[in-house]
């Protein structure tokens, strides 16, 4: 029977994922680096290659490689980053494929980030727009995707790589977290630059609905964006939810260059409110051509943002939260 095997079955994707795939019939073996006592569950780093050489892996099983390091955790000060997302996001990655080849397993699907192409030189980004990542968590990302590359083109591998917008849903807050610390105090809710720019998200559920859709055909070689249908504007969005909330804050516009320049002085100083990858294209239109997800697996989003943000901010105020 083929396996599908999730490394870093523990995060936030992962979980729904395997409630899906586990609705759908599928044998599904967990693996993550915390340790749980579960059935079809292994703890394993992927730094450390013994540990993976325990799991059972079979020539016809599927790999579903979601484990990452990235900015929701303790992120190190400026001088460590790179190593901190390289270790596990690159090196990690490396050895799960040295693991899928000595087994002769050459199907997987790897969650990658659209911080791989940094600034944006064209609205819609599409999956050949240059990748110029800002910071060491998109390096790292698109260090990894070269290494699918690599595996894809030398021993026959194939991959599916996906590059999703922001993931939201029920119990993800990430960095919307201190936005809506605001909106449930009733204080105004800063915006850097005048709040008129379009910034998409993609809901776990579409996420999961995509990664789905791989397994059925096979895992087709592909990179693919992921990312809502028709994002609003940020202004938009968060007056939205404001008043869907009850809530008395109000947006405010602030001068996108200035703040800027704080964010990266205090972040150089160790003292990070965001992150460059963040704040960078926080007054651009970031929007990911999706036509290639509907052409090549037939994925269409069912999510729109404003649903995404309302159900986080529901679950932020229940106290629950990932």
């Amino acid at each position: 029977m083929k396996n599908i095997i999730i490394i870093g079955s523990e995060g936030f994707t992962a979980k729904y994922l395997v409630k899906s795939l586990l609705d759908k019939n599928y044998n599904c073996i967990k693996v993550d680096k915390l340790e749980k006592d579960f059935n079809e569950y292994y703890q394993c780093d992927i730094n450390k290659k013994d540990t993976l050489n325990r799991i059972p892996l079979h020539s016809n099983d599927i790999v579903i490689h979601l484990a990452a390091v990235q900015y929701d955790l303790a992120v190190p000060n400026y001088a460590n980053r790179e190593k901190y997302f390289l270790d596990t996001n690159y090196l990690g990655t490396k050895n799960v494929l040295e693991w899928m080849y000595k087994a002769n397993c050459s199907h997987m699907i790897y969650f990658s980030s659209d911080m791989v192409y940094g600034q944006p030189q064209a609205i819609p980004i599409n999956e050949n727009h240059p990748r110029n990542p800002f910071g060491y968590y998109g390096l790292s990302k698109k260090m990894t995707e070269d290494l699918c590359y690599k595996y894809i083109e030398k021993y026959g591998f194939n991959i599916t790589i996906f590059r999703p917008r922001l993931i939201m849903g029920p119990g993800r807050l990430g960095i919307l977290k201190k936005l809506f610390q605001l909106i449930k105090l009733n204080m105004p809710v800063p915006l850097i630059g005048n709040g008129n720019n379009y910034y998409q998200m993609i809901s776990v559920y579409d996420c999961v609905d995509a990664i789905a859709k791989a397994i059925k055909l096979d895992v087709p070689n592909s990179t693919i964006n992921l990312g809502s249908a028709t994002p609003p504007t940020v202004r938009i969005l968060l007056d939205k939810l404001i008043k869907s909330v009850g809530s008395k804050s109000i947006t405010t516009a602030l001068p996108a260059k200035p703040i800027k320049l704080v964010l990266y002085l205090l972040d150089r100083l160790g003292i990070s409110i965001m992150y460059p990858e963040q704040y960078m294209i926080a007054d651009e239109n970031y929007l990911l051509d999706i036509k290639k997800a509907q052409n090549v697996i037939n994925w269409h989003p069912q999510f729109s943002d404003q649903d995404m943000i309302i159900q986080a901010y529901d679950y932020y105020i229940k106290g629950k939260q990932y």
